[in-house]
């Protein structure tokens, strides 16, 4: 096999991974991308999910909750205030303003899934619904990360072929 043709085979593999490695869910004027979570612990009653929700449209949005077949959706913030970080439920969701996006991720927003019915396992892909208040219910996929990840992998070593010479 010529250097060439390998250089060919392995950009043709990268691009058949990339929609798995970009995999965006759309309603309406909302597109989610990025979606991930964390692995839970053995006898874990809550787990967190995280994602952007990019507001393509003119008008406010809003996420209003959600549902998943294995435990309770939730939208909550994390934040410090004097040294003391706090966690609380958006009982009245969360605003997405018109042409903008907003990152849910670890210390920040996120999706709280709670009253777990099994753990979230690394390596599986958990399915929860999220609903807003003009552009219904999206289906997003969340890819399991190990327990105490900070983000989710990156798609940057092509299937380990990083280092490969060509």
């Amino acid at each position: 096999m010529t250097r060439r043709t390998v250089f060919a085979l392995a950009l043709a593999l990268c691009a058949a991974a990339a929609p798995a490695l970009a995999q965006e869910f759309k309603a309406g004027d909302i597109a989610i991308d990025k979606a991930w979570s964390r692995a839970t612990p053995k006898g874990a009653d809550a787990g967190a999910g995280y994602l952007t929700i990019h507001n393509n449209g003119a008008t406010p949005e809003r996420l209003v909750g959600g549902s998943a077949d294995f435990g309770a959706v939730e939208i909550h913030q994390m934040k410090t205030e004097n040294g003391v970080m706090t966690m609380r439920e958006l009982k009245d969701g969360l605003n997405i303003p018109a042409h903008s996006a907003i990152r849910l991720a670890p210390g920040g927003y996120h999706i709280m899934f709670t009253h777990l019915t099994r753990p979230l396992e690394k390596g599986a892909k958990v399915t929860a619904t999220l609903s807003f208040e003009h552009s219904g219910s999206i289906a997003v996929d969340f890819p399991v990360e190990a327990v105490g990840a900070s983000a989710p992998m990156k798609g940057d070593d092509m299937g380990g072929m990083k280092g490969m010479k060509m």
